[in-house]
């Protein structure tokens, strides 16, 4: 039997119906929300709307602040220094409420979520990366394949 998968995807310009069928085409069981706050301009993206909207087509929810991006990456990352960014969410990576969080994928197919598109551009590529190294889990890249695309929102909704 093949291991659940850790798979990402980012809300950035999505609609929650899209996002949800996108997550139900893969499978996904859990949604592991990894912004250190989870909250958006955008009200159905928000920590209980979310969770209820993702409950009624049965995907758990659950928030991991702990794998969030603390204010000092979220700086570097705004002002465009990938390097220290990098630098600074690996060390977060390392600390053991970091760590605790990073064993949650194991048993289920989970989806970690957060704004930025591309997971390549975001702090959740390197956390999939880490549960890859302890889990063995295949990573998908999920995108959103939208119907209707979300007006544009702020790049700085953590």
């Amino acid at each position: 039997m093949a291991l659940p998968k850790i798979c990402t995807i980012g809300y950035e310009g999505a609609a929650i119906e899209d996002l949800i069928a996108t997550l139900k085409s893969a499978g996904v069981t859990r949604l592991l929300d990894v912004r250190e706050a989870p909250y958006s301009r955008r009200e159905e993206f928000t920590t209980d709307t979310l969770a209820a909207a993702l409950a009624d087509f049965g995907i758990a929810y659950t928030h991991l602040r702990a794998l969030g991006n603390p204010p000092p990456g979220r700086e570097a990352a705004r002002a465009g220094h990938a390097a220290a960014f990098r630098e600074i969410f690996a060390a977060h990576l390392d600390g053991p409420e970091a760590r605790r969080a990073l064993a949650f994928a194991a048993a289920e197919t989970v989806c970690l979520l957060c704004l930025e598109k591309a997971a390549s551009h975001c702090h959740r590529g390197m956390v999939a990366a880490r549960m890859h190294a302890l889990s063995g889990q295949e990573i998908v890249n999920l995108k959103v394949q939208a119907k209707q695309p979300h007006p544009a929102q702020s790049a700085f909704d953590f």
